[in-house]
């Protein structure tokens, strides 16, 4: 990358766009290119470095981008209004970029402050859940969860709260198929989520998405911190309300015992995330933060990369890295799908970027996959998952999703993700309980407009202050802190409460 002086970025050699590192104006010469830049172009957007012709590849960190839909001129703005998408071969090569991960040895890898639950698993976090089966019983969670505002819990310090998982579904659906199996993993997830030490689940009573169903497919057994009940069995909000209330209330000081004890950093399940993403993505905060998922992984960790939208045109760059060719065909197989998904919803897999991410630079969904794929880091794939299916295989895997952030975020975290790192360019406010989530800036200047929903500014690689390596152990230690209690910022802040949003899959009836 050149100097910070520079008011341009060149990723590769072999490029034939460079980026702007800030707005730049109209008749600039670009020393070190030889250019003349033929528009204002603003930060984050790209440009010419020579002639291309319509039709020819337009390329970026040495990959295909997408095709000149007009003749391109040197020093020209490249955007929606002369690059498109276009169809090429993709060589999935399974297993050919395969390397032997080099890990760092137990006695030396460090420790982070964990709930250990009776399972085996570890907690980042240690709430009590109260989990609706079908929206009709979501106000009723709602109602239960703020009779124990802060204030009631001060008396239980080791407990972070009450939360109210709520959704919009389970109900007018069919009780067979993707969409009800989607459905009961999302719920199974999160009821056995190392991050609750408690949970109470809460129908209406009549809906397609019973608990008894969810209980005799996963085989799981109700006890002192595992409830249910229905309201219609119950009597209506208020007893199920008051009824509820006692059971949480016989929770709390089970909750209470739990305490963090030490535990090695390879317990850490990483959501990788990233929205609101912008032309800095792919060059500060994404590959920064795949230099953290290495981390994880060399010390036995998990990394979980998902928005298979949002890998399109990239997934050639993960199928290399598969461990075998089963892993690598698994992801095809959910590129495929997705395919037909969207066919037979009259929509396409190119319908993408968003207006917010062309407004930051990013032209197509082939340039905005590429950033997005930086953030898995160079390890091996080792698994590939369905959506909120657990996560059993260790290292970097990946986990079938929409790219809509919360959607996105529900499936990592129900497949056993215990900590969220999200990457953003145009800004985020994100958070989700009950799991800590990390926000990364992509840039300087937005990190400065809304700091204090920014966590990690990697607007400093591109300010030529510090390298992608740096940038990438800072997130890894901040990550590790967190983990260990500290809050971040969407937590100190209270957000996470309306995050959670399983995947709705197929028709409502």
């Amino acid at each position: 990358m050149t100097a910070s002086a520079s008011p341009f970025i060149r990723l590769n050699p072999n490029d034939n766009t460079i980026v702007a590192r800030l707005g730049i104006e109209e008749g600039t010469l670009l020393a070190g290119e030889d250019l003349l830049t033929r528009q204002k172009v603003p930060a984050g957007h790209k440009i010419a470095t020579r002639p291309i012709a319509k039709g020819e590849p337009v390329r970026k960190f040495n990959q295909i981008i997408g095709f000149a839909s007009a003749d391109i001129e040197a020093g020209e703005h490249i955007h929606v209004h002369n690059c498109a998408m276009g169809e090429f071969d993709r060589d999935y090569a399974f297993g050919a970029d395969v390397q032997p991960t080099v890990f760092v040895p137990e006695a030396e890898r460090p420790s982070f402050q964990g709930f250990v639950r009776p399972s085996g698993r570890i907690g980042t976090r240690n709430f009590i859940g109260v989990i609706s089966t079908v929206n009709c019983s979501a106000t009723v969670c709602k109602f239960i969860a703020e009779q124990f505002p802060k204030e009631v819990l001060a008396q239980y310090p080791n407990v972070d709260g009450v939360v109210a998982i709520t959704h919009a579904t389970g109900c007018g659906m069919a009780d067979r198929g993707d969409g009800f199996a989607a459905l009961q993993r999302t719920l199974w997830g999160f009821a056995r989520h190392p991050n609750f030490a408690g949970i109470l689940m809460i129908g209406l009573g009549c809906e397609v998405n019973q608990i008894d169903f969810l209980l005799e497919a996963y085989q799981i057994q109700r006890g002192p911190l595992f409830r249910t009940m229905t309201m219609q069995e119950t009597g209506g909000t208020r007893k199920t309300v008051d009824r509820a209330v006692a059971m949480i209330k016989e929770m709390l000081p089970h909750a209470a015992e739990a305490s963090r004890q030490p535990v090695s950093v390879g317990e850490i399940s990483l959501a990788l995330q990233c929205g609101g993403s912008d032309g800095y993505s792919g060059i500060t905060a994404n590959p920064a933060l795949g230099y953290c998922a290495d981390l994880l992984v060399r010390h036995g960790g998990t990394a979980i990369l998902a928005e298979t939208p949002e890998i399109y045109g990239a997934e050639h760059l993960l199928t290399r890295r598969a461990v075998s060719p089963e892993v690598g065909q698994k992801l095809v197989e959910r590129i495929r799908w997705w395919e037909e998904y969207c066919r037979i919803n009259g929509g396409e897999m190119n319908n993408n970027p968003s207006p917010g991410n062309k407004a930051g630079g990013l032209t197509t969904i082939l340039e905005k996959s590429l950033g997005a794929a930086a953030k898995g880091g160079t390890t091996n794939l080792t698994g590939v998952y369905k959506y909120a299916e657990p996560v059993t295989a260790r290292g970097f895997v990946f986990m079938d999703s929409p790219g809509y952030d919360p959607c996105s975020v529900t499936g990592q975290v129900a497949s056993g993700a215990n900590m969220v790192t999200f990457t953003t360019g145009r800004g985020s406010c994100f958070g989700y309980k009950p799991v800590p989530s990390i926000k990364i800036a992509t840039n300087s200047a937005m990190y400065r407009r809304i700091e204090e929903d920014m966590d990690v500014n990697c607007g400093t690689i591109a300010d030529g202050e510090e390298s992608i390596e740096q940038a990438g152990r800072r997130i890894f230690d901040l990550v590790v802190r967190v983990a260990s209690g500290e809050q971040s910022k969407s937590e100190a802040l209270g957000v996470g409460d309306h995050e959670f949003v399983p995947w709705q899959i197929g028709a409502t009836m």
